[in-house]
């Protein structure tokens, strides 16, 4: 079963790069008080991921957090050293925060993994979008197949 509007995001641990070493990121305590525009990707480094998806939150920032969006994050089931080298690569600074998910806990326990084994990749998250108001999803945009169009930056802000 897949998460729905309405639900509370289930707890789980993100690794996030700290200052010297990667740091666990409870989920609960990175969402509770916040209004966070959470991004998916099925890999970072993938040509969609890297020239639109990422890249569109970034652009799109400002927009987001005039519409009350306290934090942006990307995630996706890569190891914390690959999420942090695709965030240094983006140039995403500050408005991104990069949340490796990369034992996919995080995709499997939403009902939102998918197969990638056909192109190499095992089992990876499906791409999406939503924003989630004190651990509360309020907005999910969930692309059918390959496409890039509802998980988009300029989707979620029509939708605000």
């Amino acid at each position: 079963m897949s998460i729905s509007v309405g639900d509370t995001l289930p707890e789980t641990t993100f690794m996030t790069m700290g200052a010297n070493a990667p740091e666990p990121v409870s989920s609960k305590e990175f969402f509770a008080g916040e209004t966070v525009a959470l991004f998916a990707v099925p890999g970072a480094f993938t040509p969609t991921c890297s020239a639109k998806h990422l890249p569109g939150f970034k652009e799109k920032a400002d927009e987001l957090r005039s519409k009350g969006i306290t934090k942006i994050a990307c995630t996706s089931v890569n190891d914390v050293f690959v999420m942090d080298a695709w965030g240094k690569d983006q140039s995403v600074g500050e408005d991104v925060v990069m949340l490796a998910d990369g034992n996919g806990t995080f995709a499997k326990t939403l009902g939102l993994e998918m197969d990638g084994s056909g192109f190499g990749m095992g089992s990876r998250s499906k791409r999406y979008s939503m924003v989630v108001e004190d651990g509360k999803v309020t907005q999910l945009n969930v692309e059918e197949g390959p496409s890039f169009e509802v998980s988009s930056a300029d989707y979620m802000l029509k939708s605000l």
